[in-house]
């Protein structure tokens, strides 16, 4: 596809430190110019002289692409409901237009090597992986990568680690114990409702593997485990625990090689993480809402006492630029709830050389956002200087009256 040069002008940037008013220009991909304030205007000058795209974007607020690191929205866009599965090149691209039209231009798809029932078994999730892979060379709109997340009771899912690594089907990995008894499953029969609710199955057929699961934890491999995380840190992929409960918990997987705490389950154990030097990620549907589905810390209590530094859709894409808008409600500056969902994911990735924030010689990965009535709307998706997905909001005569006008 042919990079067209871009001018975006009149908006409010949100830049790493501040926001403010100004233009970027883009050219080949790129970001090559940002200007502020008043001077800003030139860029539409410059562009007058040039085959430039102008976009006049008076009264919207220019961001960072987002950064998604962690959703299973491809997982529930395959198996909606128990037992019913769609076509992978279906699910894949029917989600790909939605991530753009919440402004995540880059995702990390968190898809789980649990061993357990339905889209979360190992043959599917080979396939996944295989097809998410196939699929960002050929024909893309946004910037897919994988986050696979290993059970760490799924012992016979840690020679598929390997061989999904060595193949590069791998851009993130996590570590998962969701033993029931513990973490985000405490609560006496919480995972057997889970499951049952999520993936279907009868109740012998899920406590069989509750059974499973139990024995296998006792049987957990903890110096293959940190091989394993090495050889991904050789290859420039990081680690992440998942619903880190205690500080001992949060020290363990420090020994193992984490350095990225998601979905920690209380305050106490975000505190810790971040004190160890480690990344905390919150979900943003627990700020949009408000509190945690499973009843754990409530993510706006770490973020704004300084627990934790980064945001991730987990189920529900749109609420990752909700969220955003929703913490500057709350008094956070905006551009500190920006980089929640943008630098500070790129930088926990590796990615910040090229990602995460509106400066020049970075990738143009950028979104255009309007506020209506507080509520923040895309105007336009770009990546890498691509407008891939653009909206056109009536303002005015509501499409009803312009129907009845049409019909008098």
């Amino acid at each position: 596809m042919k990079h067209h040069a871009i001018v975006i002008t009149g908006c409010q940037l949100v830049l790493p430190d501040r926001t403010t008013e100004g233009a970027v220009w883009i050219e080949d991909g790129r970001i090559v110019r940002v200007e502020t304030g008043a001077s800003g205007y030139s860029a539409v000058n410059s562009a007058r002289d040039s085959s430039a795209v102008v976009l006049h974007a008076e009264g919207s607020y220019l961001l960072p692409g987002l950064i998604d690191m962690h959703s299973d929205a491809i997982e529930k866009e395959i198996q909606p409901r128990p037992n019913t599965h769609f076509p992978l090149p279906m699910s894949h691209f029917e989600l790909e237009k939605k991530l753009a039209g919440c402004g995540i231009t880059t995702m990390y798809h968190a898809i789980s090597l649990s061993d357990g029932i339905g889209v979360r078994n190992n043959e599917t999730v080979r396939e996944i992986a295989q097809a998410i892979s196939t699929y960002r060379k050929k024909t893309a709109l946004i910037r897919h990568r994988i986050h696979l997340r290993y059970e760490l009771t799924n012992l016979e899912g840690l020679s598929q680690v390997e061989e999904m690594l060595e193949g590069d089907l791998i851009d993130l990995l996590s570590y998962m114990d969701h033993t029931p008894g513990q973490g985000q499953f405490s609560a006496p029969g919480s995972y057997v409702n889970f499951m049952k609710k999520t993936y279907g199955g009868d109740e012998s057929e899920i406590q069989e593997l509750v059974e499973m699961i139990s024995e296998n934890q006792k049987r957990l491999d903890w110096k293959a485990l940190k091989s394993l995380a090495s050889r991904a840190s050789e290859k420039g992929i990081r680690l992440a625990s998942h619903d880190d409960d205690t500080p001992d918990k949060v020290d363990q997987v420090i020994h193992l090689g984490a350095d990225i705490s998601e979905f920690p389950v209380n305050l106490e154990t975000a505190f810790y993480a971040k004190s160890q030097g480690m990344h905390v990620c919150v979900g943003a549907p627990n700020v949009v809402r408000g509190s945690s589905h499973s009843n754990n810390m409530r993510a706006i209590d770490a973020i704004l006492a300084g627990a934790a530094d980064m945001l991730c859709s987990d189920y529900v894409p749109s609420t990752m630029l909700a969220a955003i808008f929703q913490l500057a409600e709350q008094h956070m500056p905006l551009h500190e709830a920006v980089r929640l969902a943008t630098l500070n994911p790129a930088e926990a990735l590796g990615l910040d050389g090229e990602l995460g924030s509106v400066e020049a010689g970075k990738h143009a990965d950028l979104i255009l956002v309007e506020l209506q009535e507080g509520y923040p709307l895309i105007r336009a998706t770009i990546v890498d200087g691509i407008i891939v997905y653009q909206t056109d909001y009536r303002h005015g005569a509501g499409i009803g009256e312009v129907v009845k006008h049409a019909n008098s």
